[in-house]
């Protein structure tokens, strides 16, 4: 019987895919949720403080309850409200979006509005870039980033940094998970670049970066799937 090529390759692929079934089957700590989002945090209220990306915002329209309420910023930024549809939120001051509401509101045929904002929970304003790069630290950020972007802010990778394994700490759901990213595949455009959030922790593996987390960054998989940690 002759020998085909394309059979015994389907078959090789068939096993590979039942293998990562089972391996994450056999593994409950492995999310089935890539890219989880982060835990918010509550905030304190302050004039200059700016609505961001996956901020909850408070929102009472005097007199009218039906209109107010809590409402979750997306990732771009906007709000979806009542009558007025889809706003962009973020860069806004409380008392910025509060007055552009009322202008939304008096165009939507609602007579004299008063409208008051309050942030109920943001995301961090922080990200911590840690291990092989040059400049470790804690870095301001408006929103949401790229890993390629938060590498960038550390200063890139430091010479002795591994660039193929990348990880990510991140708060979700009051636990402590991890995912591991290939930087080199990502600047090709073989991966897709991760957002990082605020209170992440981004980990570029090294020389530098094993003196203080050991044989974590290693257990870490390259699944873009946050494990607990």
């Amino acid at each position: 019987m002759p020998f085909r090529l394309p059979s015994f390759l389907t078959l090789i692929a068939i096993l590979f895919l039942a293998s990562c079934s089972s391996a994450g089957q056999n593994n409950p700590n492995i999310s089935s949720e890539p890219l989880a989002f982060p835990d918010t945090t509550t905030v304190t209220q302050s004039g200059d403080l700016r609505i961001g990306a996956l901020d909850l915002i408070n929102v009472r329209v005097f007199g009218v309850e039906e209109l107010g309420g809590d409402f979750q910023v997306d990732h771009q930024g906007a709000v979806k409200l009542p009558l007025v549809g889809t706003v962009d939120a973020k860069g806004y001051t409380s008392l910025e979006f509060a007055e552009l509401l009322e202008e939304k509101f008096g165009e939507a045929y609602l007579q004299n509005p008063d409208v008051t904002v309050t942030i109920e929970e943001s995301l961090g304003r922080q990200v911590t870039i840690e291990g092989s790069v040059r400049k470790p630290g804690v870095y301001d950020v408006d929103g949401t980033i790229t890993l390629l972007q938060a590498v960038a802010l550390g200063g890139g990778t430091a010479d002795d940094a591994n660039p193929s394994r990348v990880i990510v700490f991140r708060q979700v759901q009051g636990e402590r998970m991890a995912a591991g990213f290939n930087l080199t595949e990502i600047r090709r455009g073989e991966t897709e670049d991760p957002q990082i959030y605020g209170n992440d922790i981004v980990v570029v593996d090294g020389s530098q970066a094993r003196q203080t987390y050991g044989d974590l960054l290693r257990s870490v998989p390259l699944l873009a799937l946050f494990v607990l940690y």
